[in-house]
């Protein structure tokens, strides 16, 4: 166990957030391994993060962004990014593909959830990833986006994607689209 846990942005957690005391790793007896505490025995969980995600698909092809952000800047993915606490994880996927490509779309089956540990220090993520179809708008690069791109299944740049996370997915998209054809509107 490091001695030091850190939160998403990499900060070293040193102090409660509830009482402002100094935080000590321990294990704690009604757990299975050390925790962060501080002397008035508030517990600090350091737990993965959610991440949604949306592939957007039209006329048998899926719409990819070029990552204008670290990290991974320049790889593919799909739109998605971190869940806000007041939303549901479909709403999070719809905001995403609009925030990111300029789209609204219509978020439909669920692809598949992903789980990858974080390497110390840090968390590691739960990523939600579902299929989904273009309601309105045009495609264009927002904040996060060098660049964004139609492609059919045979051209996806396999060996450029921002993520392992991401290819597992479209993986499975690729798989099921493959069994039941394209989606509809």
């Amino acid at each position: 166990m490091p001695e030091e846990l850190t939160h998403v942005g990499g900060e070293q957690l040193r102090y409660c957030a509830r009482c402002g005391e100094p935080l000590v790793v321990r294990l704690i007896e009604t757990e299975d391994r050390p925790r962060l505490m501080c002397k008035n025995d508030h517990i600090h969980y350091v737990n993965p993060v959610l991440v949604v995600g949306v592939i957007p698909e039209r006329r048998g092809r899926i719409l990819l962004l070029r990552r204008a952000i670290e990290p991974r800047i320049g790889s593919w993915t799909f739109p998605g990014g971190f869940m806000e606490i007041d939303e549901t994880v479909e709403e999070a996927a719809a905001r995403e593909a609009h925030e990111e490509v300029g789209l609204h779309v219509r978020v439909l089956d669920l692809i598949g959830v992903y789980t990858k540990p974080g390497p110390a220090p840090g968390p590691g993520i739960v990523s939600i990833v579902f299929r989904g179809t273009v309601a309105t708008g045009r495609p264009e690069a927002g904040r996060e986006a060098l660049e964004v791109r139609w492609f059919k299944p045979e051209d996806i740049p396999w060996e450029d994607l921002a993520y392992e996370t991401t290819g597992w997915a479209l993986s499975k998209w690729l798989e099921r689209k493959r069994r039941t054809g394209p989606a509809r509107r």
